[in-house]
């Protein structure tokens, strides 16, 4: 951050002087939920029962936004992957980086189908990287976010054996499945990376027939976290500075014509909320959710969520 160019905070800093802390949240970093999702959960309503370690019930959100599904049924993301297999550890590798297209995708989600079927599960295509499943086994299992492992040893962040028999089980049995696939042949004669495990996360349910009314709407982009898991810190610069002539311009806009503006900033193990300290009498609120340093940036204004 002291790196940074002249000038690429001086929005940021412009905006937070007419601000006062109004929440504080600090966990420890082996949270399986990452701050900047507890703030998201915050912003959709979620009370804390609904918002426990690793059952934010995020699948089941979109479950119902998409496929307009009961809220009382458990769902999960399934996102396909490569794990790096090294010597004494498998590391997640960024899904985005395999760029998978919509029919690959589908054709080893119908691949892999049969094996979840087995133990009542059903997969839904959500998109390339990302896919919708459906069970029982997934309302009381908690499991870490994608962001938590990103680049990281796998083995602290799988669910726990006792409980996850049959998650395991089926990753052993895709890395199989997958290692034969005509699809990881066409990808390695482009030298391209395989596809040959899933990681599973936004797992529970929603406690009612309808999806809570969120009280903020929301904007997400990852701008900033891409380039922290990339290890590029000439991205990172640039991020920061496109955040501050972008949204949080637009935010110190707003704030200075008397509306009232969040910005909550995260690290890997808590975050703060910061609101205007001012408001007038018909002011509407905005809201900026940025999440900086290990997980990089998420940001929430007016607009419609893109989880």
């Amino acid at each position: 951050m002291k790196a940074l160019p002249p000038g690429s905070t001086r929005n940021t800093q412009m905006l937070l002087r007419g601000m006062t802390r109004v929440r504080s949240d600090m966990q420890e970093a082996s949270s399986l939920s990452p701050p900047h999702e507890r703030a998201l959960a915050l912003a959709h309503g979620l009370t804390p029962a609904q918002a426990a370690d690793g059952m934010m019930a995020w699948a089941a959100l979109e479950a119902w936004a998409r496929l307009g599904a009961d809220g009382g049924k458990a769902w999960a993301w399934i996102t396909p992957c490569h794990w790096s297999m090294g010597r004494e550890h498998a590391t997640l590798t960024d899904p985005a980086a395999l760029a998978l297209d919509e029919n690959a995708s589908r054709t080893l989600m119908a691949a892999m189908q049969p094996y979840f079927a087995t133990d009542g599960i059903t997969l839904h295509y959500a998109a390339p990287d990302r896919w919708l499943a459906e069970g029982e086994m997934f309302r009381a299992l908690p499991t870490a976010s994608l962001d938590r492992v990103l680049g990281r040893n796998v083995d602290p962040w799988l669910p726990d054996a006792r409980s996850a028999r049959t998650v395991r089980r089926l990753q052993n049995e895709m890395q199989m499945l997958l290692y034969t696939h005509p699809v990881n042949d066409e990808r390695a004669a482009r030298r391209q990376l395989p596809v040959n495990s899933f990681w599973l996360s936004g797992t529970g349910a929603l406690p009612a027939p309808a999806a809570p009314a969120p009280q903020a709407q929301a904007r997400v982009t990852r701008a900033l976290a891409q380039a922290v898991f990339n290890d590029d810190w000439a991205a990172y610069a640039q991020a920061w500075a496109a955040l501050d002539a972008g949204d949080v311009a637009r935010l110190l806009t707003r704030q200075n014509a008397g509306e009232t503006v969040q910005l909550t900033v995260c690290g890997e193990r808590g975050f703060e909320t910061w609101a205007s300290s001012r408001q007038s009498l018909l002011a509407k609120t905005a809201d900026l959710l940025v999440s900086s340093g290990v997980f990089g940036l998420k940001t929430i204004w007016n607009g419609r969520e893109q989880l």
